[in-house]
């Protein structure tokens, strides 16, 4: 009964919202209630947003402090450098922005974080989709594929939460599975080339002015970045080997875990804005001008939160992952590596990958095991429905990039969900034929 309840809930929720019957915000917090009435746990359900919410704050408050810090670095022009390099390369070219969004967003990504990568990427690369008339969802597709697939290094979460599921280092479980990953980046690259080329043919290759002044007369992009009203005001060429120092800075804190990450996005944008505008009516601007963008990113992370809460704390997350296990024949058991690879795909898109590397994971592990497949094999095929996982509902950095390129979150999912599964299955792939040919990884 909870499992039919939670899937019920779970295709609910996608349905209203990819048919934008209701809003993501409203869904969120609504439908959860309702399955929750449904199931007869209306006396605890406080309890359970509560906690769900709890444990979501602080990815809420680095997200809104993440936000703050790269509005900021946008405002002083710390990227300009970066967007008019990409300029001199694509040169008007649809195919090559295309192109140079996946290789940006690949770079970026080793970082593990999928927020950062989201700013920096839209950044740097929502100016040129907007003077070229291209196609946003273009970018939020490339962009979030190669988060998906570089967020698979030992540091990212996907990783470290399926070697401490299992037991195994993490490097039993990344090193094997580098040769997938150059496959499922280069198949990136590849879709990339084919969005690229569509566009091309849809707007030709555009001449842009030299110097970058382009970016007068065409970019707004209500609150995303400057806007040319205040651009050159708030522009702070003369600092920009000092706000590039403090985000490498950033960066490798965030890597090291030298402190939690929303502390660290916390100072951080502190030590920016003092920097940057020591001046206290500009600093209440600069936060003015990014509010908007914080206010519709965390208001959907804590809304997430009460779904997530209902979700676990119901039950629903067990009996799911209990009935999926009842329906395997026993026959297909020397087969479970590829099950959990292909089931992967919808069950981290249905669940937190929490949920999934801790509640799923380690009972198909065991029962791989009657087989003779091996714990550290399993966390490898478990890895492979990541690029899927990133357009669940319940990945807050999701909300992040959406955001910033002003496309519907419903339009994100329909556009690049077939090219997520695309690149899973390449990751599969290449898993597998590391698996039968070890030389070559």
């Amino acid at each position: 009964m909870l499992s039919i309840l939670g899937f019920g809930m779970v295709i609910t929720f996608m349905y209203l919202i990819m048919s934008k019957r209701l809003s993501p915000l409203v869904a969120l917090i609504t439908i959860p209630i309702v399955f929750a009435i449904i199931g007869g746990f209306g006396a605890g359900i406080d309890e359970m947003m509560l906690e769900g919410i709890k444990k979501i704050a602080p990815t809420g408050v680095m997200l809104m402090f993440a936000i703050l810090y790269f509005g900021v670095m946008i405002d002083a022009g710390l990227f300009d450098p970066l967007v008019r390099v990409i300029l001199r390369m694509v040169k008007g070219d649809p195919m090559k922005i295309v192109l140079g969004t996946a290789a940006l967003a690949m770079l970026i990504s080793l970082d593990g974080d999928g927020s950062t990568t989201y700013m920096i990427t839209v950044s740097a690369m929502l100016p040129l989709y907007q003077r070229l008339g291209m196609n946003a969802l273009n970018m939020t597709c490339v962009t979030i594929l190669a988060g998906g697939v570089m967020n698979l290094t030992p540091w990212g979460g996907p990783t470290a939460r399926a070697a401490t599921a299992l037991h195994v280092d993490p490097a039993d479980v990344f090193v094997p599975l580098i040769p997938a990953m150059v496959l499922a980046c280069a198949s990136v690259l590849l879709l990339a080339w084919y969005l690229g080329l569509k566009e091309r043919r849809r707007l030709g290759v555009v001449s842009l002015p030299k110097g970058g002044s382009w970016m007068d007369a065409s970019v707004s992009d209500d609150g995303a970045l400057p806007t040319l009203d205040d651009a050159e005001d708030t522009k702070r060429p003369k600092l920009l080997w000092v706000n590039l120092a403090l985000t490498l800075a950033l960066m490798t804190a965030l890597v090291l875990g030298v402190l939690p990450m929303p502390v660290l996005f916390m100072v951080g944008f502190a030590i920016a804005l003092v920097i940057n505008y020591p001046n206290l009516a500009e600093q209440r601007r600069r936060v003015v001008n990014h509010a908007g963008n914080v206010l519709s990113v965390v208001s959907l992370i804590f809304a997430a939160g009460i779904f997530t809460g209902i979700l676990n704390n119901t039950g629903m997350v067990e009996a799911m992952s209990h009935s999926f296990l009842a329906v395997i024949p026993d026959a297909w058991g020397p087969y479970l590596a590829v099950i959990t690879a292909l089931a992967s795909m919808p069950f981290t898109f249905f669940m937190s990958n929490d949920a999934f590397y801790f509640g799923v994971l380690p009972i198909l592990s065991e029962a791989a095991g009657n087989y003779g497949i091996t714990p550290v094999e399993m966390a490898r095929a478990s890895l492979a429905g990541q690029p899927v996982h990133l357009l669940s509902p319940l990945v807050p950095s999701t909300y992040l990039l959406v955001g910033l390129a002003k496309v519907e979150f419903a339009d994100h999912q329909k556009f690049t969900l077939k090219w997520a599964v695309m690149v899973s299955l390449v990751l599969m792939f290449g898993s597998l034929l590391c698996a039968l040919y070890p030389f070559a990884a």
